[in-house]
């Protein structure tokens, strides 16, 4: 019987003749969720891109980056570099615009440089290279024909004619075929054709530098009046030389629209509020207006547009408060009630988040039949606000709203205004404080206010000053709210101000404070509560900003020393030291030429002192060489030795050192 013979299988061919890809690029970094959101950036920078790229055989490759900005309709490129230790390709490019930039990398086989590598072996081992230069000739001839005229195509061809030349020694022929300038214009006329492109374009966020350095200070206008009456844009104007002096870049207003009156709450969140409590700013909405209007107490949006001119003026900026809710009597209520939660018996669910209530304001339904106006409603208040000033946007508990609304709105601002800042006001659980970071949130508050110890501050800080992290999050450390005054800040009084504050300032490039701060105010409502007695958010609070309890001083220092030090404007440059005392916390920030190290005693009561270690590898420094450290807030200057060296702190007197180390 003869044997029947075996059907033979052809390599598999796209239908459409794709070609196969001949280069493998992975591990790009950069890259966030496989792509799914943008990293972030500031302009300014230089961004780095590195990844694994290889192919088969020992042809040589080249791989450079494709990038480009959101205004850019051509692309452009950067050179990958190989490195042989880390068998990794890298390099970078500068970020000179703000908005949203793409990058991708891309590899292909150079030929060119594979034939120079196998005649640069061969005549080394005193091989005859004449065939291997007719190959070179082809290579340059090729690169010729892509060339119309000009000196680069005679040149091309005048070097690809004595390549095959025989008359002229193979040795002598060879050296202009290695020489630079042939190399060069090969490159430059050099078409590919196995190009490989990394399977994604990937997408980089580039913020102004507000968005990564600002000192941040929360003020109510209402607040600013003369004897305890209702104050107006004008009066909160006279506050804001004030707050230029001390260093502030961002003042923060909480909403300024219309206040509605319907179970208006009043002082201390009661139920029943008196002819002249003012109620809560987040109850908004009037017979005055919505979400585009500002309260007539206020002034008109004329003041308003005065004292966005005279912050900037001053060198600051004004952020508002985005809360999208509506007390019973925003039109909103009368217009679209359908964009509201209806209960089965008819009437409307106001906020609540148990065992708190929120009797005047009502949620938004943002999956409401009618979805799309809605929505457009929600963004067209940002876009009115952007065209009286105002370009920060501090966005009231944002995980109660949807991820697909911020992922959409912010993206759409910031298509049309690239400078918009959005900070989201979530304290939550930190997966769900990560997201909406991700989905196009410029900053974020931390859980910072909660962390006091030297364990707690340590491994919350490494956590979100890691470099995965760092990627897409930025906190702003808020050291209190309207809604938060922690029991630290109530049992350790004025000390504990100064050692918060100066941990705020020096642990993250962006951090805030509630006004009233500077004044050390720390009474709770009651005993183990975090709301303040007599809190802001239900009346009027007339200060006295010079009070004898004031840690102005500290304030301006801070924000004199934060803008002066290039270390104190980075995230991405933190690291720890260890101490015999766990009451003392020390960590470094490092840039070049700029080294900062920072102990802080974090008991406000009582005097503390250890040996504190100091990560020199930070710095640069040896183990058994000498230095000077220099207290920025107090003048003095110290000479230590190594890593081991001795504080001592006495919370009443300082809280901590701020040293510069200096050589």
């Amino acid at each position: 019987m003869t044997p029947r013979k075996k059907k033979q299988t052809k390599a598999p061919r796209d239908s459409r003749r794709a070609p196969l890809p001949r280069i493998a690029i992975e591990c790009v970094t950069p890259e966030l969720d496989a792509g799914r959101f943008p990293v972030k950036r500031v302009v300014g920078d230089d961004f780095r891109v590195s990844a694994d790229i290889f192919k088969d055989g020992h042809d040589l490759i080249t791989a450079r980056i494709r990038y480009r900005a959101m205004s850019e309709t051509e692309w452009r490129y950067a050179p990958l570099a190989y490195d042989f230790n880390t068998d990794r390709w890298s390099g970078g490019f500068p970020l000179d615009q703000i908005g949203r930039w793409s990058y991708t990398v891309e590899a292909w086989t150079d030929s060119f440089r594979t034939w120079r590598s196998e005649v640069d072996k061969k005549l080394g081992a005193g091989q005859d290279v004449s065939s291997e230069l007719v190959e070179g000739a082809l290579h340059l001839e090729a690169a010729a024909r892509r060339v119309k005229f000009g000196d680069a195509r005679t040149a091309l061809r005048k070097t690809a004619t004595h390549l095959r030349d025989v008359d002229v020694h193979y040795s002598e022929r060879a050296a202009a075929a290695l020489a630079p300038a042939t190399l060069a214009l090969a490159e430059e006329h050099f078409r590919p054709r196995d190009l490989t492109s990394y399977h994604r374009e990937l997408a980089v966020q580039v913020d102004r530098e507000a968005a990564r350095f600002a000192a941040w200070y929360e003020m109510f206008p209402r607040s600013c009046g003369v004897d305890g009456c209702h104050g107006t844009f004008a009066d909160a104007s006279e506050s804001l030389p004030r707050l230029a002096e001390l260093g502030f870049d961002v003042i923060y207003l909480p909403p300024i629209h219309p206040i509605g009156t319907t179970n208006r709450k009043g002082r201390n969140n009661a139920l029943n509020a008196d002819a002249d409590d003012p109620g809560s700013p987040w109850a908004i909405g009037s017979a005055f207006g919505g979400h585009d209007a500002v309260d007539p107490r206020l002034g008109s949006i004329d003041d308003f547009d005065d004292f966005v001119a005279r912050a900037r003026i001053l060198g600051m900026e004004i952020a508002l408060d985005y809360a999208l809710q509506c007390s019973p009597d925003h039109p909103w209520l009368r217009q679209h009630p359908d964009w509201f939660f209806v209960r089965p018996d008819g009437t409307l669910k106001y906020a609540e988040n148990p065992p708190k209530k929120y009797q005047d304001i009502y949620p938004l339904n943002f999956w409401c039949d009618d979805r799309e106006n809605l929505w457009a409603a929600c963004r067209d208040i940002v876009l009115f606000w952007i065209g009286h000033g105002v370009t920060t946007f501090r966005v009231d508990n944002p995980h109660t709203k949807p991820f697909a609304f911020w992922e959409w709105m912010i993206a759409d601002v910031q298509q049309r205004y690239p400078d918009a800042i959005f900070l989201a006001e979530a304290f939550t659980r930190p997966k769900r404080m990560k997201h909406l970071a991700k989905l196009g949130f410029t900053q974020s508050y931390t859980h910072f206010t909660w962390k006091n110890t030297t364990w707690e501050l340590r491994t919350f800080m490494e956590e979100y000053a890691s470099e995965e992290t760092l990627e897409y999050y930025r906190g702003n450390l808020f050291a209190n709210t309207p809604d938060i005054l922690h029991e630290y800040l109530v049992r350790g009084g004025r000390s504990a101000f100064r050692a918060r504050l100066l941990l705020a300032a020096t642990l993250s490039p962006i951090y805030g404070i509630y006004s009233g701060f500077e004044l050390c105010e720390n009474v709770p409502v009651r005993e183990g509560s975090e709301e303040y007695l007599d809190s802001e958010k239900y009346q009027i609070r007339a200060r006295q900003c010079d009070s004898a309890e004031n840690i102005n001083a500290d304030i301006a220092a801070l924000n004199t020393i934060r803008r002066e030090n290039r270390s104190l404007q980075l995230y991405d440059n933190l690291a720890f030291g260890a101490s015999d005392n766990d009451q003392i916390l020390l960590f470094a920030k490092h840039s070049p030429g700029n080294d900062i190290l920072v102990v802080v005693n974090v008991d406000p009561h009582n005097t503390q002192e250890s040996t504190v270690y100091v990560p020199l590898e930070s710095f640069g420094i040896g183990n058994d060489e000498y230095y000077r450290v220099h207290d920025l807030l107090t003048g003095a200057h110290f000479t230590w030795r190594g890593s081991a060296n001795y504080v001592r702190l006495d919370p009443r007197i300082q809280p901590g050192h701020l040293f510069r180390v200096e050589r």
